[in-house]
């Protein structure tokens, strides 16, 4: 059953059918109860002044079906209604209309999901298309696609303005290779035409898309590279340490002396003549690298001076064994 069509009506009850349940001192129905109505319909669910109020299960002898929240006889609060053919609402309800928030599931396998106003779609809401897979994210009035939408299909999309179900005005198409193609939908003067000679407009015009520009598609991306990897740490020795911490505080207290300014690549152009930061840290590490070969070659010094001392120990006390022999 189209959700455009007249929703199915329960019976008012009263004092009509058979009934089962609990009834207050004044003999209405009232709490818990069953009825048969006399139209083949059925009623389980709670009574309150002989109204169905509260939440209960109509089902209707044509196989429809509503489960929820009743007042005064009318469907209202949130609810599920099976239809005949298949389909399917469950949402809000508000005077036996759908109104609020829902989804409905039709027989042919599409849905819509969003607000509702007075039993029609109205507000935002999405409607998904289920033979192609496309959908539709806009503004809807009085069960029409009007206001500005998204229309999405497998491998490209449409933004713009719609009215009566059709694209009009200024509007883009964005497709997945990459590109956008903006343009606007305009009526065709040949349909102009007839639509003057006709006493009442065609409803079926469709309006032509008409191509302005095209253009790639602009993505967001980071500004510069992305950072190397942190290198290990390597063990330096102290005084190669020390030297390292000298030079990058001379180069901070000489770029405190210099103003700090935002530079772009345009005026960072025709600079040569000032270090850049990577100079700086190359020259830093460069007398890291410098000092730790000193300390290196001092290091060797100091062992070769130490084994030229063991020798010259070694053969004083040599010497001194032979003496001490000669003498016995």
């Amino acid at each position: 059953m189209s959700d455009l069509s007249l929703e199915e009506t329960e019976e008012a009850e009263a004092d009509l059918g058979e009934y089962d349940g609990e009834r207050n001192s004044e003999g209405e129905r009232h709490g818990r109860g069953k009825a048969h109505l006399p139209n083949g319909d059925t009623y389980d669910g709670e009574y309150e002044h002989g109204f169905r109020n509260g939440r209960g299960t109509y089902r209707f002898k044509n196989g429809a079906c509503y489960i929820g929240e009743y007042l005064q006889n009318k469907k209202h609060g949130r609810g599920i209604f099976f239809y005949p053919d298949g389909s399917k609402y469950e949402g809000d309800w508000v005077n036996d209309q759908r109104h609020g928030y829902g989804e409905y599931m039709y027989a042919n396998g599409d849905t819509y999901t969003g607000e509702w106003f007075n039993h029609n779609r109205h507000g935002q809401g999405t409607y998904v298309y289920k033979d192609t897979g496309s959908k539709y994210v806009g503004g809807w009035v009085n069960g029409n696609q009007e206001g500005e939408a998204e229309l999405i299909h497998l491998n490209h999309r449409y933004k713009g303005k719609f009215l009566n179900g059709n694209p009009v005005g200024h509007g883009k198409y964005v497709f997945d290779i990459g590109c956008e193609q903006h343009g606007e939908y305009i009526q065709s003067e040949q349909d102009k035409g007839e639509e003057e000679e006709e006493e009442e407009p065609s409803l079926l015009v469709v309006p032509k898309w008409k191509v302005s520009e095209i253009t790639k598609l602009t993505l967001w991306t980071p500004h510069g590279e992305n950072p190397p990897p942190p290198r290990e740490a390597s063990p330096v020795a102290a005084p190669a340490a020390e030297a390292v911490e000298e030079r990058a505080a001379a180069a901070v207290t000489e770029e405190d002396k210099i103003p700090s300014i935002a530079v772009t690549d345009e005026s960072a152009e025709g600079r040569d003549d000032e270090p850049s930061l990577h100079e700086v840290f190359s020259e830093v590490f460069s007398a890291a690298g410098d000092a730790e070969e000193e300390d290196e070659e001092s290091r060797e010094e100091e062992e070769n001076k130490d084994q030229e001392d063991q020798g010259e120990e070694w053969g004083m006390r040599a010497h001194s064994s032979i003496s001490n022999q000669g003498l016995k």
